[in-house]
């Protein structure tokens, strides 16, 4: 069993995306092109592109973006260890994230101290 029907809600996701685009053509026709332009340069392959996209939706807690890079990987020919590489790269980028910026939490819990005393 999975914890969450994917392939439901990527289908409800990509209706969803479709009704935005009758409202708002423009604004799905800008996110397409922004998707479409780094394929563009050909310096990477189709699955690397989505290798990568997954460990960033992954970053960004996207769900929709999870389910659709997901199939999108497994379509380019990615294999479940690929997958697993690409999340552990993911999980250590967020990991180290939130060192640097416990550094910067530490740094304005200083300055509001140095504040404090100065007041």
């Amino acid at each position: 069993m999975h914890m969450h029907d994917w392939n439901t809600y990527r289908q409800q996701l990509i209706a969803g995306v479709g009704e935005l685009g009758k409202l708002s053509p423009d604004t799905v026709r800008g996110y397409a092109a922004l998707g479409g332009a780094g394929a563009k340069t050909g310096h990477l392959d189709a699955k690397t592109r989505e290798l990568i996209a997954l460990a960033v939706a992954i970053s960004l807690r996207c769900d929709g973006c999870i389910t659709v890079h997901a199939d999108a990987a497994r379509k380019q020919g990615a294999t479940k260890e690929e997958i697993a590489e690409a999340l552990g790269v993911a999980i250590s980028v967020n990991a180290g994230a939130a060192l640097v910026y416990s550094t910067r939490a530490l740094d304005a819990f200083a300055a509001a101290q140095e504040g404090a005393a100065s007041s």
